[in-house]
């Protein structure tokens, strides 16, 4: 009966982690929307596009300022964040739900997302510093959990909507 009871229990987690990365991709997918405006609008340079390509990549380390203002043009777009480019509670939940997120998870992300703000330092009065240092702390979170998405399966789908 314990034999059953632990498989019950793996295929459970197993099934949680997949439903959490189709969310996490779905999540990011939604998120890059606006990237090809925010592309013209600050002449992003193919760097930047490199980064969010290999953003969910374990082990990829962002060091362009630049990604972390790119993060915050679509953020803004999106219109997640308040006036003082912080991220919104309410509307990034919202967001997170809208795209497939129960209320548990999209709390959750929120939470991990203000929790790396909390955690990381600011950076001289340089906002997208701070994004990109924010980044990196919810990517490592989002691995943690096991929750990242294949990058493979993301840009299959963003090809196949061109």
């Amino acid at each position: 009966m314990s034999v059953r009871l632990a498989l019950f229990m793996i295929a459970g987690v197993f099934i949680t982690v997949e439903c959490s990365q189709e969310i996490m991709k779905n999540l990011s997918l939604q998120f890059a929307k606006p990237l090809e405006d925010c592309k013209k609008e600050m002449e992003l340079s193919e760097t930047v596009i490199t980064d969010f390509y290999n953003f969910w990549k374990e082990g990829y380390e962002f060091t362009n300022r630049q990604f972390g203002c790119a993060i915050l043009c679509l953020s803004s777009k999106l219109e997640l964040l308040d006036q003082d480019l912080k991220l919104h509670h309410g509307k990034a939940q919202e967001f997170a739900k809208k795209h497939g997120a129960d209320e548990a998870m999209a709390k959750q992300l929120v939470d991990m997302i203000h929790g790396c703000s909390q955690s990381t330092p600011d950076v001289a009065d340089d906002p997208c510093m701070k994004t990109l240092n924010v980044a990196k702390c919810f990517v490592a979170k989002i691995h943690d959990l096991k929750w990242a998405p294949s990058m493979d399966l993301i840009m299959g789908e963003v090809l196949a909507e061109v």
